[in-house]
């Protein structure tokens, strides 16, 4: 019965986390500072981020009684005070619960508090990184044990972060697709912001990949790869696998077909409308294939790993 509250907890975490480290970085290193197409001017920038630190504050929050229930038995004995205190002491997925949801609570405060513009966003996305790696110590990461858990650790952490980088910039991507930008100079900086993560994206794929290949290695382990398909953990996985192949799959058409036709559309306006809606269909799946891999991952921590066998 808690079990599914479990995941969705998790995914309402990882969603959070993605954007609150993700997009503000996007902002600095791909938009415009100032003008019309920077993140300052947009109406959703700070409503996004504030959403999501407010997100991810409460679902951690929330997953603590939970987490509790599912050590007591029940939720009656899970919400007793006594339970509570022993997985904020005692358990290192308590402990990061609180550190996730202060760094989320603070960043949607500043998010508020502070006037829109780099240090702003910085702030946030120090904020959001500390957040995300918060995750290894609520998953499978900071469980091994023996000389390769640090090992384990650090990837699972940088792993976390290059997952954020995308998404985040993902989720800025389609929002400014989705507003459909009315003016030249807001469509020639969304074909700057594409050609300029182009780079970052690669750099991003790469260290998915090495993280991804580390993380695999142990949890499943080369002398077990038949679960792979074995288990319910590897089977998962296996679909987690391929979906960020789609996922990959579309930024390499958004890179070396999509960007350019949108660069060619802005001498010849008259193609601008089909070349912006064609872009906007592929990062709008992309994004959704984005959200449908964190839910396997949330589902995932849930899950023994075939090395746990």
């Amino acid at each position: 019965m808690l079990e599914p509250a479990v995941i969705v907890l998790r995914l309402m975490q990882y969603a959070g986390a993605m954007i609150l480290l993700g997009s503000p970085l996007f902002f600095i290193y791909a938009l415009p500072r100032s003008g019309a197409a920077s993140a300052a001017q947009t109406a959703w920038a700070r409503p996004l981020l504030a959403g999501a630190g407010a997100l991810l504050a409460i679902a951690a929050l929330l997953s603590l009684p939970v987490h509790a229930s599912i050590l007591a038995g029940s939720i009656r004995d899970g919400v007793k005070p006594e339970t509570l205190v022993a997985v904020l002491t005692g358990m290192d997925l308590g402990k990061a619960a609180i550190c996730r949801a202060g760094a989320a609570g603070l960043a949607a405060l500043l998010v508020l508090v502070l006037k829109p513009g780099l240090p702003s966003w910085g702030l946030t996305a120090a904020l959001g990184a500390v957040a995300v790696a918060s995750f290894a110590w609520m998953g499978h990461g900071a469980a091994t044990e023996g000389p390769i858990a640090p090992l384990h650790l650090a990837a699972d952490i940088v792993h976390s972060w290059a997952a954020a980088l995308w998404l985040g910039a993902l989720a800025v991507f389609a929002l400014l697709l989705l507003a459909r930008p009315g003016t030249a100079e807001s469509v020639a900086a969304l074909h700057r912001a594409l050609h300029g993560f182009s780079g970052m994206g690669a750099l991003l794929v790469a260290t998915l990949v090495l993280t991804g290949l580390v993380n695999s290695a142990i949890l499943v382990g080369l002398d077990r790869i038949e679960g792979l398909w074995l288990t319910p953990y590897g089977r998962l996985l296996s679909l987690k696998i391929l979906l960020f192949m789609a996922m990959v799959g579309l930024a390499a058409a958004n890179r070396y077909r999509l960007t350019p036709a949108l660069g060619r559309a802005l001498e010849t306006p008259a193609t601008e409308s089909s070349a912006l809606a064609a872009l906007s269909r592929s990062v709008v799946v992309e994004a959704g294939l984005g959200l449908l891999v964190l839910t396997l991952i949330a589902w995932l921590g849930t899950l023994p790993p075939p090395s746990a066998h």
